[in-house]
């Protein structure tokens, strides 16, 4: 994972929360942020030069996974312009998404970064608490063994947690209050916090915006430069449109910012 690309999109992180208990072992979560039918469109750039276009879509039907009704959701990241002639990156990010309880069932991604090749499938089984992994062997031309491993309650994968995020109510945060995240990625479980930063109008393409802030808690490493070196704009709104996201690098600023949106529904 040594691309700029599993970065950026390693930016949008999954959440766990405690949801409402149901008799069935599924919470039950109240979302009016999102819908079917839902598009997403970002530009990826450091500075004024743009590397890559990334989509972010919900699909206008519903799938029925481990007999629970969910959303399908695909994250789609492309290298741009010149970018592209030096690493091309071709990546595909999804998941099942339960639409009560609003986490995943099954996630997937297809990367292709230059040389670089993954495909890989994760089932979620929530009622025990386990995650089946597949993974392509690319040399092989096959499937290797499916691995098991365990997984705490309600755990999110990359994509769906992002979404879950957006179903969270912020009326009452205060500057400096932690969210405490748990993300199944890359075989492993990781424990994350995000820190609110407040609320500011932010001026993107689509006009200028109330947004909530925040910022990953990160542990000193040689890739980010400072405490608040990545930060997240949400639309301080029903909504909660992902805006904005950016990473202050030691190799300097990578952005993400809305070009388009189109509401679900």
């Amino acid at each position: 994972m040594n691309s700029s690309a599993v970065v950026i999109f390693s930016l949008f992180v999954a959440t766990f929360l405690t949801g409402d208990r149901t008799k069935n072992n599924y919470r039950s979560i109240d979302n009016t942020s999102f819908k079917k039918g839902e598009v997403l469109k970002y530009k990826v750039h450091y500075g004024f030069i743009n590397a890559a276009t990334a989509e972010m879509t919900i699909s206008p039907d519903i799938y029925d996974i481990h007999n629970r009704k969910c959303y399908k959701i695909e994250v789609i990241g492309r290298s741009v312009g010149m970018f592209d002639l030096f690493l091309r990156i071709r990546d595909t990010w999804g998941t099942y998404l339960d639409t009560a309880s609003i986490i995943t069932h099954k996630f997937y991604r297809k990367l292709a970064e230059g040389k670089y090749r993954k495909h890989e499938i994760v089932d979620f089984d929530h009622i025990n608490k386990l995650a089946r992994v597949r993974t392509f062997h690319n040399k092989k031309k096959q499937w290797r063994p499916e691995e098991t491993f365990q997984i705490p309650e309600n755990v999110q994968d990359l994509v769906s947690g992002y979404y879950y995020l957006r179903t969270i109510d912020f009326s009452g945060l205060k500057k400096g209050d932690l969210i405490k995240i748990d993300a199944f990625f890359d075989d492993e479980l990781y424990d994350f916090t995000i820190r609110f930063i407040g609320r500011e109008e932010l001026k993107t393409k689509l006009g200028k915006i109330r947004s909530l802030v925040m910022a990953p808690v990160m542990p000193e490493n040689s890739l980010f430069d400072g405490e608040n070196s990545i930060q997240v704009w949400l639309s301080d709104d029903i909504n909660k449109v992902p805006l904005k996201i950016k990473a202050e690098m030691f190799v300097g600023a990578v952005e993400i910012d809305i070009t388009d949106f189109k509401k679900g529904n």
